[in-house]
């Protein structure tokens, strides 16, 4: 036993160290640097002059910060109705995206009838095939129904979620069916048993799958930028376009880095609202015992 114990390094060993730093630290700054660094040049950008971007001197920092790029973005082109296109489109789109998502999560945990297994099969099979794949069927099929450069055919394709399905029934299998044969036994109904037993219960995982619902139907792009060609439907990234076209010069990388920033602010904010769930939505009924 002494022999083992003295052949292991000791916590604060070069070895240990080494190890921590190679298999730890490195990799997660590594992955940190790749995700923030972007992200940070943007905002950067959005402060300076054109003359510091489109420039073969580098400047990291902002040499006379400026508010004209946001200035300019938010006038050029009508960012009020694109904002508000965004919204309407990403609320409507998620609230019927993620209440399909536990009916159905529900039904193939708790609802007896046939060929369920294969449903749920089908599920998954939508959750391997690209979305890109139905962008021919889905454009004739709305443009045909009279939806194009309207708000409910940028929602109506869309409405079914996968991930959030297939997420949120791995959860409903982990709650104790004693619960709810108990409130079977007192009377409740299906309706009942998920909005007063199931649902309270699973508001973690209900959380995170709001969160990826709202940001993927906040950034959406391929789908609103084929259905609309009119300013008056377009959402907030397919508006961005229409920034990029307004300058020819330098000046117009500034403006386009601010519209991109006020593009991701809100779904900054709803994530700093609801990070505290995410790692429970996502880990809950992996650890038993």
């Amino acid at each position: 036993m002494s022999t083992l114990t003295d052949s292991r390094p000791r916590a604060l060993s070069r070895k240990n160290l080494a190890a921590t730093l190679a298999g730890g630290y490195v990799p997660l700054v590594l992955a940190t640097l790749v995700v923030f660094l972007p992200l940070l040049w943007m905002v950067l950008s959005s402060f300076k002059q054109p003359g510091e971007i489109v420039t073969t001197d580098l400047k990291i920092l902002p040499q006379a910060p400026t508010l004209d790029n946001y200035h300019t973005a938010m006038t050029t082109v009508p960012f009020g109705q694109f904002f508000a296109n965004s919204v309407i489109v990403t609320a409507v789109g998620s609230a019927i995206k993620v209440s399909l998502a536990i009916l159905t999560a529900y039904a193939l945990v708790f609802v007896r009838f046939p060929f369920k297994n294969v449903v749920f099969v089908i599920i998954l099979v939508a959750l391997m095939v690209p979305a890109q794949v139905s962008i021919l069927p889905n454009y004739i099929l709305i443009a045909g129904l009279g939806g194009k450069n309207t708000l409910w055919g940028i929602i109506l394709p869309g409405l079914g979620t996968a991930f959030g399905t297939f997420l949120l029934r791995q959860h409903f299998l982990t709650l104790p069916g004693s619960i709810l044969e108990a409130a079977e036994l007192d009377g409740a109904g299906h309706w009942r048993r998920l909005w007063r037993i199931v649902v309270p219960v699973s508001i973690p995982s209900i959380a995170t799958v709001g969160l990826v619902t709202v940001v993927s139907e906040w950034n959406d792009y391929i789908w609103p930028l084929i259905i609309t060609d009119r300013p008056e439907s377009m959402t907030l990234p397919v508006g961005l376009t229409l920034l990029q076209n307004s300058e020819s010069n330098g000046a117009g990388w500034g403006i386009l880095m601010a519209g991109s920033v006020l593009v991701i602010l809100p779904v900054l904010s709803i994530f700093a609202m609801l990070q505290r769930y995410i790692v429970a939505g996502l880990t809950q009924g992996s650890v038993t015992g």
